[in-house]
């Protein structure tokens, strides 16, 4: 009866491994020996955080080939979640979340994966998608800054009003802080989503 107790330990310090390497930066993660399995996990989760799926599955590869066979199940689920976030598919990253027993992404991120699957498709689109992300990012700068001049033009109506070209250089101006306070924006809620997940994982690996 010892050896079933001396796995079942093992199992469970690889997975609880998991929370403590979540800390390691990627260097680290690529020296790691001893969990292997998990560290290539996360970042294959990382990877897909960077949008960059052949990187994803690739660490994912490597986890799945180093983790014992009672872990492969859960770090399947962990891929098919990183890669449907990375590749940009909403509905499989709900569907792959859940699988998780993870709070799915919501109805706003779910919109803003499949506005980001349209504006910067991954590379497995096909170039005719990538050319048609390229165009429409464009078209949406020129909506923006027309939109950016007409504010302008009047706001500088009861002073009397400006000319088109120092309009248009305002309407690049009030462009650039509105996209700047986004990001910013976008940043903070990427990183405390970014631990949120992390939390969960943590969490699930120690069940």
């Amino acid at each position: 009866m010892a050896k079933p107790r001396q796995v079942k330990i093992e199992h469970k310090s690889a997975l609880a491994a998991m929370q403590r390497l979540e800390s390691r930066s990627d260097e680290e993660l690529e020296a790691e020996t001893k969990y292997k399995s998990a560290a290539q996990a996360i970042l294959g989760a990382r990877a897909a955080e960077r949008m960059d799926a052949n990187r994803a599955r690739e660490h994912f590869r490597v986890s799945i080939a180093a983790a014992r066979p009672q872990e492969r199940l859960q770090l399947r689920r962990m891929a098919e979640a990183s890669l449907a976030l990375a590749e940009r598919r909403a509905g499989d990253l709900k569907t792959a979340t859940e699988k998780l027993g993870q709070t799915p992404p919501s109805s706003r991120q779910l919109f803003a994966l499949r506005a980001m699957s349209v504006i910067a498709p991954p590379a497995s689109a096909g170039i005719p998608r990538r050319i048609g992300g390229v165009l429409l990012v464009v078209l949406i700068v020129i909506v923006a800054i027309a939109l950016g001049w007409l504010i302008v033009q009047l706001i500088a109506l009861p002073f009397g009003g400006i000319g088109v070209g120092v309009s248009f250089f305002w309407a690049f101006v009030l462009v650039c802080i509105v996209v700047g306070v986004l990001i910013f924006v976008g940043r903070r809620r990427q990183a405390k989503a970014r631990a949120r997940v992390a939390e969960q994982r943590a969490a699930q690996f120690r069940r």
